[in-house]
């Protein structure tokens, strides 16, 4: 009796070409008047005077952030010139660079290839990427160092052979978000803390030597850690090295680690509240967006506001709760990923030592939440039921589309242009 014969499942297709065009057209728009308006506008009156005085290294400004995001300033100052290209073209890369990231993290994590493109339009059209995408402020620069990490983390885990190159990728890349901004924290230890639980589930008798087992085959628990821990401290170590040329240079008052405690202490110390100040649930319900800009300019009244797209920012919310039951119930780990990287985001602002917070605190707990949504609509196209995705990704389309105007300072109907926007009076 012969044995029956074996079919593999066919490999899911890559998506990686209508990722690249879908990118491209988001580039492409943030292109788009992103000169406009031509003077600074929100945070930008903070980061770019600092990287024009780090140009000339006089002195060490808006010294409670890391360096490397005004460092990056500075240098496409130097490329492009002091005005609103040279300020804001960086994070116009940045912003593509992660949306491309992040869909890329998605499909090593999970090999959907309907949940992947799914991804890639609602973080696309959900609006923060779309808008950091568009100034020069440093939230949009560390959104992409940390979706590059994410990003080669995934790639390693799904093709260890590629797993050593991935790694430093990813390590270099950690320390580039945090030597760009705070927000980093509560991610930077994760990436070791993932590889040193599966080996230590594992049960290994030689932990730190042995090259078998989860999350990278090949690959020691000794090795990780200097990609995962050294690699990044010394990278964010590295990016304060103009300091050392800077007058009147920060280490004048102490080192390295002393500059950390006064970094942290100026953080502490804004206390005087704002009329956008918001608190952790109300970003998950979206009530409390920021009107980054509202001015006439050219003779036309124009605005950006940051708030999330109504439709996707509240339908994540029971993905999330999705991804929770997918992780526990049927061992999803792409789901329990998504579900870990935005309780890890929330967390960090719900017992940061910030006394005064704002809606862009919760950019990056925004795209995990949508990647859960994308996951959770996945597993609604797997069973057959393909209009849930279908109507969701239209819905935010058109949502992005009606708010297009609001979101890149496009010209508005007068003084009042901003009603048509204001779906709910905390959106004033």
């Amino acid at each position: 009796m012969t044995a029956p014969a074996y079919h593999p499942q066919p490999k899911p297709r890559d998506p990686l070409g209508p990722t690249l065009a879908l990118c491209a057209a988001f580039f492409a728009l943030t292109l788009w008047r992103l000169t406009t308006p031509p003077g600074l506008y929100f945070d930008e009156i903070h980061y770019v005077p600092a990287a024009r005085i780090l140009l000339d290294l006089e002195g060490w400004p808006n010294a409670e952030h890391p360096p490397l995001g005004k460092l990056i300033l500075a240098a496409s100052i130097a490329l492009l010139g002091d005005g609103p290209l040279g300020w804001r073209l960086p994070s116009a890369f940045a912003g593509t660079l992660a949306l491309f990231a992040f869909t890329r993290a998605l499909w090593f994590a999970s090999e959907r290839r309907a949940a992947t493109l799914a991804y890639a339009l609602l973080l696309a059209t959900g609006f923060h990427l779309f808008v950091h995408a568009r100034i020069a402020i440093l939230d949009g620069l560390f959104i992409a160092f940390l979706s590059v990490a994410l990003w080669q983390a995934a790639g390693a885990v799904r093709e260890p052979e590629t797993g050593r190159w991935r790694l430093a990728i990813c390590g270099v890349a950690i320390g580039a978000a945090l030597a760009t901004k705070w927000t980093m924290i509560p991610f930077a230890p994760l990436f070791g803390l993932v590889f040193l639980a599966a080996r230590l589930t594992a049960g290994r008798r030689r932990l730190l030597l042995s090259r078998r087992g989860a999350p990278v085959p090949g690959m020691t628990l000794l090795e990780a850690f200097v990609w995962l821990g050294v690699v990044p401290l010394a990278v964010y170590a590295l990016t304060f090295l103009p300091a050392l040329w800077a007058v009147p240079s920060p280490f004048d008052s102490g080192g390295l680690w002393d500059l950390q405690h006064r970094m942290l202490a100026m953080q502490q110390s804004v206390k005087e509240a704002h009329t956008y100040q918001s608190v952790w649930h109300e970003w998950l319900l979206n009530i409390r967006p920021i009107w980054y800009f509202y001015e006439p300019v050219d003779g036309v009244q124009r605005g950006v506001m940051l708030v999330g797209n109504p439709v996707t920012m509240l339908a994540g919310l029971p993905a999330l709760v999705w991804c929770g039951w997918a992780a526990f119930s049927h061992r999803r780990r792409d789901a329990l990923a998504v579900l870990v990287l935005f309780a890890a985001a929330m967390a960090f602002w719900v017992i940061a030592p910030k006394p005064v917070q704002f809606y862009y605190h919760y950019f990056a707990a925004s795209c995990f939440l949508l990647g859960a949504l994308a996951l959770a609509l996945d597993a609604l196209w797997q069973r057959g039921l393909r209009w849930p995705m279908v109507a969701l990704v239209a819905a935010s389309l058109a949502v992005f589309a009606w708010f297009y105007p609001i979101l890149s300072a496009a010209p508005l109907d007068g003084p009042s242009g901003f009603a048509p926007y204001a779906w709910l009076p905390s959106w004033v």
